[in-house]
Order: structure tokens, then C-alpha cells, then sequence
């Protein structure tokens, strides 16, 4: 971290002046073109954030046509109006004279370096030609497109299905997936949490407190400031979280899923959870009930190092507060291959006290159409979905449909690694090329040696990104997308506990010669000749398709930002529930106890929450009951290598960012000072960690704070790619110590492996 004093100010000035210089030798760069003055759209545009892919609800305006202010919307209640440092550094991302804003093509070697600029034209056709060539060859379904989720991925995976590929991947096999595959499992939809409400919390290294979700992160803050909410935090290292909790526990790297059916067993076995329940909605409980009987709180303790007398006591003051308590199933530190079996127990947890649609639990949120039904008028606005008809089924399996296993990721994100198996050993099928959105896999996927051999084999790559990430070092046409700030997009739904709405608009005119995503590929179908599937001009034509042409009601969200309606509802909170009754006359008749529990459903085989699934037993044999399965993450003269996000950054995103880059730009070891001490370092020493794919250098930082068989790097840095002068090596890079391994079920590329730590 850098101390902002006058001779660091003075340092890191310099050090931009030199940045400046690099940059502007860069084709293609903002630094290349003649500095001119913002010109902003209006005086205060509503938007959304990208900074993260949180995506929050933002209001921004020029400055004297110098700079661009960054707020939240006020609108947006339940982010508090507010912005993180991130979100507040946007306009250093749209001035950053080393963003990319012509089109670029490769002159040398793969990776060697060498650019040309080339017109929009020259670049379409130049995709167009490599891609028509190998779908002739080998068919369409020989060319992979992925996209960092959101707003990209839409209009990328429209062309990749008029072209013909079924090959579609997000980022979510090396994030979200795990979480989202075990909801799938047992409530047949994605889950959302209550924490603002809730009065216990238990965290299993889900830090909200450096990886940032405005909403939930200011939930958790005002449940434990205002309310009084116990948080309990198990995690290998002193996090941020951990500091803000009541109690912390060091807990053994891989053994979350120990800890929580132990939690599991004492609910059970003490008789703690709620009997009508599971009985109501619940299929599978005797069979989980009969496998957890054997995870004590004893056993848990020889296998995770937390205290059995402390699991028993947390269990009995989780469910002391029940229903409005929450285990929290979100982001953590490490990943193991039992990342599905891990994620089903911390739902289990919660299911077992009943908190589903319940304050300071889980729900499932309220989707417009729903809403209406339920209030029995129409209340909120259901956006028109404005699509193809006819649109081509491809003809081929994608590559990830090797293993039945999978299939419930086939259609949440894919396996995003499996690009890397198909290229380099034609499983299941040959790639030949691939298209990027905004997505960094030199950086979020494992074995970085591995990911430079695929793209170093493949055909032809396209790359859509803002910078010369460490990926698109690697391609052969780079498409300059506009930053955030100069693109409008289509409505995007906000749903919470009642229907809501936003809108990306433009804040400021484009810088240099960029174009926004949709747009892209919008004209790459075009110069393919897929025409016909692209029967709309603009994305105002989009727009006014999704309002269905009430311009007054696309007037009200561009001009607000964001807007919800209706009263905020969950179905088993009886207040709630008497509350949105009163405000419309027409809605459902409630249950006898004053709810509308009798409506509550999900989208399983069985039709309710299934803790033991015959549907994912049929799928992997010996997985429809959650159990504890041993993993051998490292050799034992080895230490844990696990990683996590920052507050000032984004995965893999933002190390390039001049304000972000200059609030912290290298990534320290952490290591306990009894591990320091038996390997002779110091704080800040120079130090090597190698691991069976891969060696990296950087510094350590002596800390109590982490478990003395482990050491810890916040993710995203060490870039290796010259072109990112502010990123390149600076720090380690995580990828390129970690091995390519892919969990059962849920597809998740493993983050965690065993590494020996030296001196330099």
C-alpha cells in the first residue's frame, strides 16, 4: 500500500510521467491521439457502475469538461447512494492513456508484442474471413466465444448462436459456479440473502469487506452497527471480515464443508430445527439426517482445527435467532474439488431453521411478472424480451458435454476451462478459435503456461477489451470497446424483494475511435453475413422494444436510473405479507397463519428444496447425499496456497488503472512469523514460492494473521505482458502457480494448491 506523503507524490508522479511515455509508443493508445475536452451528455446522467461485477447504480457528471464525478444513486436505497473506491476511480479508466481505442492488429509473433492500428472495416473483415474459414474447415462449433458475465455476454452469445457454435462460456467455473450449481441443485434457482436483517451470521470467508457488493456489504455493515448482529467468520487468514467479526477461526484451508455439516449434525441431533419446516418443503432430510450423524462437532475439530465446544455453541446461538439468522454461502478464499458438497452444506444450514423467505435469511426474490400475479394488478412494467425467431440450433454438442455430471452447468456459464482441453487435446473435439469479451483467462483461469500454449495452437483469436489485457497480448485483432462511461445499453433487471429496473446511458461523448460491445458484434454478424438475425438498428430500438413502446416509461428509468415498484415482499414473513395486502385490494388471499406459504414452490424434480437429489445422483453416482469427502490440497512438506480479492480491485481487471494502480500495485506474501522465522525471512523480504506448475517472486509480509501452514495473495497481479506498463510484474501472479484441475459436478477450476516457500 502506498503512503500518500510529498516524496511519495513525487515519486509516483514521476513514475507517470514515464508511464505516459510507454504509452504513447503503443499503437492504438489513448496517449497517441490529441488530448481534447470532455464533453458530457447532460448534467447529471443516471448509469451503472463496471467497475466490478456488481454493476452498481451510479450518477455521474463532467467537470469543466476536465474530469467526470462518480456518485451512486440515491435511488438505489438499498446501496446507499454511495460508491467504492473502485466505482469512484471510473473516470481513471476513461482517460487512462493506455486504454486501447483503435483497432489493433497482430504484426509479429503471437504475443510478441508488435501492433499496427487498421480501421473498424479492415478489422471485421479480417474476423469475418478467419472465422468463415474455419467454420468451413471444421464447422462453427470449432470456435469458442466467452464473455465476463453482464452486459457482454448477450450480444456475444447471439452472434456465437446465429454463427452456429454452442461453445458459450462466462467467468462462472472460476467464480460464482460452485454457489450457483448447489442452489440449482437444491432450490432449482439462484438464492439471494437477507443480511441486513439478519441478527447471526456465519461466514465462511465470504469478505464483503474487501470484495465488495455495495448492497450486501453495507446490509451486513448495518446489521451488525444498527442491529446488533453476531457475525462469526471461519477463514484461514485474518481478513477484513474476520477483524469486523465477533469471533474468528483459523480455520484448516479445504475443511469448510467439515465445519458446516457438524454445524448440520448438532441442529439434528439437539433437536434444533424447525420440524414443520422440513416437512413441508423439504425432500432428502432422513437420508442427510442419517449421513450427518456420524460429522460431530468432535470430528470436525480433527479435521479443521476448530474447537468442538465452539461448534456446538455456534450451532445453538444460530438457531437461538432462527429464522432470521443466515449462514452465508458467498465468496471465500479457497476452493477445493468438494466445492459443490460445500456449498450444499452451508444451504443445508439454512434450510434445517426454516429461514427460506424469511427476514435475515434467503429468498428467492420477485421477478415483475410474478409480482402482479401475486398482487393481483400490475403493478410493475414486465419488459418485452425482443429477440429472433427461427434463430439456428447448433448442430454439434458443446465442449463440456463430455461428462453427464455437468449438465447443470451447460447452461449457467459452462466450464470455462474446458476451451483450454479442447484446444490442446481435442477433448471432446478440436477448437480451432476464439472470441473474447472483456475477459482475462491469463489471469482467472489456472496454469497460466498452459492457457499461452491454447492460444499460442489456436487458429485465430479476437479479443473485445479497454486495455491490452494479459490475454489480449495473445490475439490477433483487438477490438477497442468504450468504457462504461461512453455506452448505452439495454434495460437490465435489478429484481430484489420487489420488481426493479436500470439503465446503463452515456456520461461522457467517446474518446478515440471505440465502439460499444453490442455494437461489435452486432457488425461482425453483418460482415459474416448473418444479417437476418439482426432485424433491429440500435439500441434505443432495443430499448423501446423492451418498454414495449411506452417511451413514457423508458423516459422515467433513463431519467431516474433506477426504479423500483411495489412493496417489498417475502412470502413466509407475515408482516411483509400483511403489509403488501393492504396495499392492493386485489392480491392473493393469504394463508391461515398470514402468509403466503402455500405459494412457495421450486423448481426441482420434487417440487420443493431437496437436500438429497436423486436427480444429481443420477448425474454422479454416490452424490445425491451431501457428505465429507477428504482432499489432499498439498504435500506435507508443503504449505497452503490460497488467494482472495481486495478492496481497491477487481479479479483480474483493474491492476492497470492509473488511481487504482497507485492505491496498491503489488500483491505481498502473507506468511505467519513462525513459518517466516524457520525459513530465515523478515518482513518484506524477497522471497520465491514454487509449486508444481510453476514459480514466482515476490515480497513477504510477517503477519499473525494467517495460519502458519499457509501463505495468501490477494489475486490479479504479476502481470507478464509488456503492454500493461503499470501492471507488469508487479507482484505474483497467482495463475501461474496453480495447476489445472476442475471440481466434480459444478465445474469450478480449483484455486488452491500446495506451495514451498524460499528466500531469495
Amino acid at each position: 500500500m502506498i503512503e500518500l506523503n510529498r516524496r511519495t507524490f513525487l515519486k509516483g508522479a514521476g513514475a507517470s510521467g514515464a508511464t505516459c511515455a510507454l504509452a504513447s509508443l503503443l499503437p492504438g493508445s489513448l496517449a497517441a491521439l490529441e488530448s481534447k475536452q470532455l464533453k458530457g451528455m447532460g448534467k447529471d446522467i443516471a448509469s451503472i457502475c463496471e467497475m466490478c461485477s456488481t454493476r452498481c447504480p451510479i450518477s455521474a457528471r463532467v467537470i469543466e469538461g476536465k474530469n467526470v464525478f462518480i456518485s451512486g444513486n440515491k435511488a438505489a436505497k438499498s446501496f446507499g447512494g454511495k460508491v467504492c473506491a473502485r466505482g469512484g476511480a471510473g473516470h481513471s479508466l476513461l482517460y487512462d492513456p493506455q486504454r486501447i481505442v483503435k483497432p489493433l492488429k497482430r504484426v509479429g509473433e503471437r504475443g510478441e508484442g508488435k501492433w499496427a492500428e487498421i480501421s473498424w472495416d479492415e478489422a471485421y473483415q479480417l474476423i469475418a474471413d478467419n472465422l468463415n474459414k474455419i467454420k468451413q474447415a471444421h464447422g462453427p462449433e470449432a470456435v469458442a466465444f466467452s464473455s465476463k458475465s453482464g452486459s457482454q455476454e448477450k450480444h456475444l452469445f447471439h452472434l456465437a448462436t446465429a454463427f452456429g457454435s454452442p461453445n458459450t462460456f462466462t467467468h462462472a467455473s472460476t467464480c460464482p459456479g460452485g454457489y450457483e450449481i448447489a442452489a440449482k441443485a437444491m432450490f432449482g434457482t439462484k438464492v439471494k440473502r437477507d443480511l441486513s436483517n439478519s441478527k447471526y451470521i456465519i461466514n465462511f470467508g465470504h469478505n464483503l469487506y474487501e470484495g465488495i457488493n455495495m448492497s450486501e456489504t453495507r446490509g451486513m455493515m448495518a446489521a451488525q452497527m444498527d442491529k446488533g448482529a453476531k457475525l462469526v467468520v471461519f477463514e484461514p487468514r485474518f481478513s477484513i471480515v474476520a477483524d469486523k467479526a465477533d469471533e474468528w477461526y483459523a480455520i484448516r484451508p479445504g475443511t469448510d464443508v467439515a465445519v458446516a455439516l457438524a454445524l448440520c449434525h448438532v441442529l439434528i441431533e439437539d433437536n434444533l430445527y424447525d420440524k414443520a419446516f422440513i416437512e413441508r418443503y423439504v425432500e432428502g432430510f432422513d437420508a442427510f439426517a442419517a449421513e450427518v450423524k456420524a460429522y460431530t462437532p468432535e470430528w470436525a475439530e480433527t479435521v479443521s482445527d476448530v474447537p468442538a465446544k465452539d461448534i456446538r455453541r455456534i450451532a445453538h446461538e444460530y438457531a437461538a435467532k432462527a429464522p432470521h439468522a443466515v449462514v452465508d454461502f458467498g465468496h471465500r478464499a479457497t476452493f477445493t474439488t468438494e466445492e459443490f458438497e460445500m456449498r450444499r452444506a452451508l444451504y443445508a444450514a439454512n434450510i434445517l431453521i426454516g429461514n427460506i423467505e424469511r427476514k435475515g435469511g434467503i429468498y428467492l426474490g420477485q421477478k415483475p411478472g410474478d409480482y402482479n400475479k401475486l398482487a393481483g394488478e400490475s403493478v410493475a412494467p414486465v419488459l418485452g424480451k425482443p429477440g429472433v425467431k427461427d434463430m439456428p440450433k447448433p448442430a454439434a454438442k458443446r465442449i463440456d458435454q463430455v461428462e453427464e455430471q455437468y449438465a447443470m452447468m451447460w447452461s449457467s456459464g459452462g466450464i470455462y476451462q474446458t476451451i483450454l482441453d479442447a484446444t490442446l487435446s481435442a477433448v471432446p473435439y478440436q477448437l480451432h478459435g476464439w472470441v473474447m469479451s472483456r475477459t482475462n483467462p491469463m489471469q482467472t483461469m489456472t496454469d497460466r503456461a498452459r492457457v499461452v500454449e491454447a492460444l499460442k495452437k489456436l487458429d485465430f483469436v479476437a479479443v473485445c477489451d479497454v486495455y491490452i489485457s494479459e490475454t489480449a497480448a495473445y490475439a490477433d485483432v483487438i477490438l477497442p470497446e468504450s468504457t462504461y462511461l461512453e455506452r448505452d445499453e439495454e434495460i437490465a433487471d435489478k429484481s430484489g424483494k420487489n420488481p426493479a429496473y436500470y439503465v446503463r446511458q452515456r456520461v461522457v461523448e467517446t474518446l478515440g475511435d471505440t465502439k460499444p460491445s453490442w455494437q461489435i458484434f452486432k457488425d461482425i454478424g453483418h460482415k459474416l453475413g448473418l444479417s437476418e438475425f439482426y432485424p433491429w438498428d440500435n439500441m434505443e430500438t432495443l430499448q423501446l422494444l423492451q418498454v414495449n413502446r411506452d417511451t413514457a416509461l423508458l423516459r422515467r428509468i433513463k431519467d431516474e436510473g433506477f426504479v423500483s415498484f411495489g412493496k417489498p415482499i417475502m412470502l413466509r414473513e407475515p408482516k411483509m405479507v400483511a403489509e403488501f395486502t393492504k396495499a392492493y385490494a386485489n392480491a392473493k388471499p393469504v394463508d391461515e397463519d398470514g402468509t403466503y406459504g402455500s405459494l412457495l414452490s421450486f423448481k426441482t424434480p420434487s417440487g420443493k428444496i431437496e437436500l438429497t437429489s436423486a436427480k444429481v445422483e443420477a448425474m454422479a453416482p454416490g452424490r445425491g447425499v451431501i457428505k465429507f469427502r477428504e482432499v489432499h490440497l498439498k504435500k506435507a512438506d508443503e504449505l497452503y496456497f490460497i488467494q482472495g480479492k481486495v478492496a481497491v480491485h477487481t479479479n483480474g481487471a483493474t491492476h492497470n488503472i492509473p488511481m487504482l494502480a497507485n492505491l496498491m500495485s503489488d500483491n505481498a506474501i502473507w506468511v505467519h512469523p513462525v513459518t517466516a522465522g524457520k525459513l530465515g525471512i523478515s518482513n518484506g523480504d524477497p522471497i520465491r514460492l514454487t509449486s508444481s506448475v510453476g514459480s514466482e517472486e515476490g515480497h513477504a509480509l510477517v503477519t499473525p494473521g494467517i495460519r502458519p501452514d499457509t501463505v495468501f495473495a490477494y489475486m490479479g497481479f504479476g502481470s507478464k505482458n509488456k503492454e500493461l506498463v503499470r501492471a507488469t510484474g508487479k507482484g505474483i501472479h497467482c495463475g501461474n502457480l496453480l495447476p489445472h484441475q476442475t471440481a466434480p459436478v459444478c465445474g469450478m477450476n480449483i484455486h488452491t494448491t500446495g506451495v514451498t516457500l524460499a528466500k531469495r
